[in-house]
Parts: structure tokens; sequence; C-alpha cells
């Protein structure tokens, strides 16, 4: 590349001495440029959000993997000590679940409950941090006590220290009454998830004294390091239990949502990659009217010895240039807009007393916003790469101007 090609070149992106419709088309093409770059960063920001706060939230609360018996566990420490066994299980935890309804006054809500034991399950779950300090030795401390979800305390309207009924309906071929017992609401989970409207918890003898196997768990929840090896470490775990005993994980639990997450981030980063695309090619419709508009000064140049290879030069380091500058005004405004749209949205449903996302509705009752710079990276180089790849053929047209035909009406 010669320097005075750069030169010129740096010349014709930032002078003003275009025709009306020149400079206009060049500021829309750096604009789209610009908010289809920060679009595509703060899209992706807000779908890895939803990918981490599945992971660290949901799946930090609910079970990664489970372990079951069909006729309950009547010794889950021994089990456990086996399950242990395996390199990749880092904790084990036993519980008790039961589908119920609770009930209190005239309202009615169901409830998916599970009986743990206080002193382990924090082995396993990240679910005290999201309670009032005390509510586990609150729990343990009390024969009654219960955590409910948020979404559940306001559908039945309680508050702590309010009573409430426990209708647990009976399985099998006798018909039996439901079980029936009171609960004491020791603290209200908030996770900020759709966990708050559906997740109770209470000690594990009561849970068991309430299902059907009194005496008895009804699984081992199990903590295992890779995420994404639960459905293998579960088979291993599986493969050397007696009949009775099977299993379960996370992805066929919450495996829908997070491929969700996934197919959306896909699909939203196609689109917005094409809103880059499109706003790339505009580049052409700008560098061919400069080279319309320049046909006298690039035939000028060509008598003056400058080859054609040269004049492509100029017209590559103009649309270079704008690509830069469309592209690096993008990517601040992007990775800006990730950082602070969590709390800007927060500022907004207060003003607007209006909650966006609702936890029964959405996975998350907030918007997430986790930034990777690497996303970031690609789509910079995305964007820059089509900004080279637009520029190619104006550059080429300017580069076959003829003087002769260029000059003649001069």
């Amino acid at each position: 590349m010669k320097p005075w090609a750069a030169f010129v070149g740096r010349r014709y992106a930032i002078t003003r001495r275009h025709s009306h419709l020149v400079s206009f088309i060049s500021k829309v093409s750096v604009v789209g440029l610009v908010i289809g770059v920060a679009l595509l960063v703060l899209v992706m920001s807000i779908m890895n959000g939803f990918d981490r706060e599945l992971r660290e939230r949901i799946l930090g609360i609910m079970p990664q993997a489970t372990l079951y018996h069909r006729d309950g566990i009547e010794d889950p420490q021994s089990l456990a000590a086996e399950v242990l066994v395996h390199p990749q299980v880092q904790a084990v935890s036993p519980f008790v679940q039961l589908q119920g309804l609770l009930a209190y006054q005239r309202r009615v809500a169901p409830v998916s409950l599970y009986g743990v034991d206080p002193g382990q399950e924090s082995l396993v779950s990240v679910v005290e941090s999201y309670l009032p300090a005390g509510a586990f030795a609150d729990l343990a401390a009390s024969e009654r006590g219960v955590l409910l979800g948020s979404g559940i305390a306001e559908q039945l309207g309680v508050e702590r220290g309010d009573r409430l009924s426990l209708i647990v309906p009976r399985r099998g071929s006798n018909a039996q009454s439901p079980a029936i017992s009171s609960l004491e609401v020791v603290a209200v989970l908030h996770s900020g998830t759709e966990i708050d409207q559906s997740l109770a918890i209470m000690g594990l003898q009561q849970a068991s004294s309430a299902s059907e196997f009194p005496g008895r768990v009804s699984g081992l929840r199990l903590q295992v390091d890779d995420l994404f090896a639960a459905p293998r470490i579960m088979s291993e775990v599986l493969s050397d239990k007696p009949f009775g005993y099977y299993g379960s994980n996370w992805t066929r639990t919450h495996g829908n949502l997070y491929q969700a997450i996934h197919m959306s981030k896909r699909l939203v980063g196609l689109l917005l990659f094409l809103i880059i695309a499109i706003a790339a090619f505009n580049l052409v419709s700008t560098l061919i009217m400069v080279v319309v508009d320049k046909r006298g000064d690039i035939a000028i140049l060509r008598t003056l010895g400058a080859s054609s290879r040269e004049i492509m030069t100029v017209f590559m380091v103009q649309g270079g240039i704008i690509g830069c500058l469309g592209t690096g005004l993008g990517v601040a405004l992007g990775v800006s807009l990730s950082l602070g749209v969590t709390d800007f949205v927060l500022w907004l449903e207060g003003v607007l007393a209006f909650q966006f996302l609702q936890s029964d509705v959405y996975p998350l009752s907030y918007l997430p916003s986790d930034l990777h710079w690497p996303d970031v990276f690609q789509v910079a180089g995305t964007a820059l790469f089509l900004s080279f790849v637009a520029s190619l053929f104006p550059a080429w047209r300017a580069s076959r101007v003829q003087p002769a035909e260029a000059l003649r009406y001069e």
C-alpha cells in the first residue's frame, strides 16, 4: 500500500466535500452499522445472562441429578456412601418429594414440596442464599415449618408466621383419604425465577411422615462436577444398582428451557447478523456514489501515473475507515448497554410501576445480562470483514475508470 493512497483514502472518508446525497447515505451506512453491532452485542449478552441464571440459580436450587427407588429408600446414608465413590459426584443429600395443595383460608395453590435435611442441603443447593438469614436454622428447629416460594406466598396471601394446610393425595389401588398436615410459614424464598411459583421446602422427617412411604426418603440428590455430564454420571451410578432404582437429571426437567434459550440466541443472532450485513453493504451504495462523484479526481490520479491497484487502495481505505468507525461506535454502545441494561430495566419498572417479566410466565422475573468479550470480538470481526467485502466492488469499479472518458466534458 503506497502512503499517498492511504492518505487520499482517509481524506475521502472524512471530507465533507461531497454532494448532500453522498454525505447522507454515508451517515446512514455508519448509523446502520452502529445500531446493528450494538444490538447484536446487547442481545447476545442478554441470552448469555439467561444461560448463566439457568445454570447458577435454577439448577443451583433444583436437583442436577436424582437417584430414586420405587418403594422409597430406607437407609439413605449407606446408599449415599456408595454413590460418593463415583469420582464426579461431589455431594449427596436425601430428600422427599411430594405433590400437593396448600390451603389458606379460602385460597388454594398447587405446590411441589421438597423435604430436606437443612444440614446437608447446603452441600448440594444454593437455596439458602435466597432465604433470609437463619431460615434453615428456624426450619430445623420447627416441627411444622415450611419455606414458601414468593409466588405461592403471594398467591395465598400469607406471610411469615401464618399457618396453612398441606393436602397430599394418596396413590395406590386402595382408596384412601388424602393426608392433611398443618404447617407454619418460616420464611419466603425470593430467587427471582420460575421456582418461586411452585416450590416449598420443609423438614425431611415431616415430609417423610406425609409421604406414601413414612420413615423413608424419596431419593438422593446428587451434586456433580460437570453439569453437562449429568446424564452419563447418573447412568454410571445406576449401572450397579439392583432392580427398583431409577434416576433422572436436569436435562429431563429443564432441558427444554436450556435448548430454547440457545435456539433463541442462535436465531436472534442470525437476524441481527443480517442487519449488520445490510448495514455493511450500504457501504456499496456509499462508495459507488463517491466513485461517481470523484470520477474527475480518479482520472487525474490515473493521468499522473496511479495504477489500478493504488486506486483500489484509495477506496478500500475509505470503506475500511467507515467500517471501523461504525463497528467501534457500535461495540462501545453495545458494551455500555449490556453493562447497564439490568439496572435500567429495574429503574424503568420502578418508574412505571409495572414488571415487564413475570416469573409465572418467563423463567426469570428480571432481565439478566452477562457480557462475554469473545462474543464482542466475534461481532466486531464479522462487521469489519463484511465492511471489507462490501468495499471490494466499488473499489474495483473505481479502478476501471478511463481517464479520457472521464475528462472528456471537464
